[in-house]
C-alpha cells in the first residue's frame, strides 16, 4: 500500500532539567521512551529540535544586573551613554537596561518608531502620518512624544507603556529617551554607543564608527566571557538572552555544537539510525495581524548536525503539473511527476519556482518553535520524522 503519511511533527515532553543535568542522556531517554510507550519507529534524517532554553538551563548560563553594570563600567570610560534601538520586550531588554542604569551613567535611550526592529508599536502609523512626522529624519523627545501621542500609549497585545516602563529603570533619574530612526542623531548626545538592535546590528555599528562614535560595542560584545563566575556566550553575547527572575537573567546557550553531536551519536549506539539534531529558538516567522516578527534571537538555531546544513532542494508540484503535465491524466501525471522529483537535482529554475530559498534550521527551527510553544506545553524536545522524504519516496 502506498504511503499515505508525509512528514511527522511529536512533541516530547521531557522531565523539569536544572544546572548540572545531564542533557544528552535526557534527550535520548526523553526520544527513545517516547518512542517506546506510543509504538512508533525511528528513521535516518528525523531530527531531533531541543529548545534553547533546555540547554543553557542545564548550562547554568546566566548572568546577574549587577554584571552587566560591572561591564557598561569596564567597557565606557566616559559618563554618558547612547543606547541605540533596543526591542520593546519586558522579557528580552527590561533587564538588560537595569543593568546599564545601575552602572550610575547618564543613558540617553534611542527607539525605533513607529515600532522596533520586531515590530512592537510606539504609536498609530496613520496618527503619524496625520502629524506630518517623518520616521526617517524627525528625532522626538519623550516630552515631544507625549504631547503628540498622550500620556499613555499602550501596547495593542500586552498593554504596556514601554517607554514609562524603560524610563522607571532609572537609578536617580538617569535615562532620557528619544524617538529615532538615524543612530547618527545619538552624536549629539553622546559619543559612547551601545548598539541593542539585534538584525541590523552589524550595520548600525558601522554607521556609528563613519561617522566618528567612539567605543562602539553591540549586546553581542557584552557577557562574551565571565564575569566573576557569571554564565557568558562567546557568540552572541547577552542577544538571546531573557529574564529568569527580576535580577537575573538566561543567556542563549553555547557550546551547542558538541551537545547535538553527542546526542546524534548516542542515538546511533542506541538505535542504529542517523538522527539529525539541532538547538531552536525563536522561529523565523512573522504574525500578519499583530505585525510582529517572532526572531528576537539573533539565529534561529545555534547549533546543528551537519545534515542540516543548506537549504531545500525541491520542485514546485503545481507549477509542473500546471504547466509540462497539464495534457496529462490523473495516473500518467503522478508517475510523470514522480519522475521529475527522482531527477530534480538536475531540475531548471522554473521547476524550482516559488519554493522558498530558506535554510533548513530556518524551517525547521520555525516548525520546532510552533510545536512546543512558549508556555506549558512541557515539550521542549520536538522529533519531526519523514521531513526529508517527498512525493517519490515510498
Amino acid at each position: 500500500m502506498a504511503r499515505t503519511v508525509g512528514t511527522i511533527v511529536r512533541g516530547i515532553r521531557a522531565p523539569i532539567v536544572k544546572e548540572g543535568d545531564d542533557l544528552v542522556q535526557i534527550v535520548v531517554d526523553s526520544v527513545l521512551q517516547s518512542a517506546q510507550a506510543e509504538n512508533f519507529p525511528l528513521y535516518d534524517r528525523d531530527v531531533i529540535g531541543i529548545t534553547e532554553s533546555l540547554v543553557a538551563r542545564t548550562q547554568g548560563n546566566y548572568v546577574t544586573v549587577d554584571d552587566i553594570a560591572h561591564q557598561i563600567k569596564t567597557l565606557y570610560p566616559g559618563d554618558d551613554l547612547a543606547v541605540l534601538f533596543p526591542i520593546l520586550s519586558r522579557n528580552r531588554f527590561s533587564l538588560i537596561l537595569k543593568g546599564i542604569a545601575q552602572s550610575g551613567k547618564k543613558i540617553h535611550l534611542f527607539l525605533n518608531y513607529p515600532s522596533d526592529e520586531m515590530g512592537n508599536h510606539l504609536m498609530d502609523v496613520e496618527k503619524m502620518d496625520d502629524l506630518d512626522i517623518s520616521p526617517y529624519t524627525d528625532v522626538l523627545t519623550e516630552e515631544k512624544y507625549r504631547e503628540l501621542f498622550g500620556d499613555q500609549v499602550s501596547h495593542p497585545f500586552t498593554g504596556i507603556d514601554y517607554v514609562a516602563m524603560y524610563k522607571q529603570l532609572a537609578v536617580n533619574d538617569n535615562i532620557r529617551i528619544y524617538l529615532a530612526n538615524d543612530p547618527k542623531a545619538a552624536l549629539t548626545y553622546s559619543k559612547q554607543m551601545l548598539v541593542a538592535n539585534i538584525h541590523d546590528r552589524h550595520r548600525t555599528k558601522k554607521i556609528l564608527k563613519k561617522a566618528g562614535a567612539d567605543h562602539v560595542y553591540g549586546l553581542d560584545d557584552l557577557l562574551t566571557q565571565p564575569i566573576n563566575g557569571s554564565g557568558y556566550n562567546p557568540d552572541f553575547g547577552l542577544l538571546g538572552s531573557n529574564a529568569a527572575t527580576d535580577s537575573k537573567l538566561k543567556l542563549f546557550p553555547r557550546d551547542c555544537s558538541s551537545i547535538v553531536n553527542e546526542i546524534q551519536q548516542r542515538l546511533r549506539e542506541k538505535c542504529g539510525k542517523t538522527i539529525e539534531v539541532m538547538v531552536y529558538g525563536d522561529g523565523a516567522f512573522k504574525d500578519p495581524k499583530g505585525k510582529i516578527w517572532e526572531l528576537a534571537d539573533p539565529v534561529v538555531s545555534p547549533g546543528y548536525t551537519q545534515g542540516l546544513q543548506g537549504t531545500p532542494n525541491e520542485i514546485k508540484l503545481k507549477y509542473i503539473a500546471d504547466n509540462e503535465l497539464r495534457n496529462l491524466d490523473s495516473s500518467a501525471m503522478v508517475d510523470a511527476i514522480r519522475q521529475k522529483i527522482k531527477e530534480k537535482d538536475q531540475a531548471g529554475q522554473g521547476e524550482s519556482l516559488g519554493t522558498t530559498p530558506r535554510q533548513i534550521t530556518d524551517l525547521l527551527g520555525s516548525l520546532c518553535d510552533l510545536t512546543s510553544g512558549s508556555g506549558d506545553k512541557g515539550t521542549p524536545i520536538v522529533l519531526v520524522q519523514r521531513y526529508f522524504d517527498n512525493y517519490a519516496t515510498e
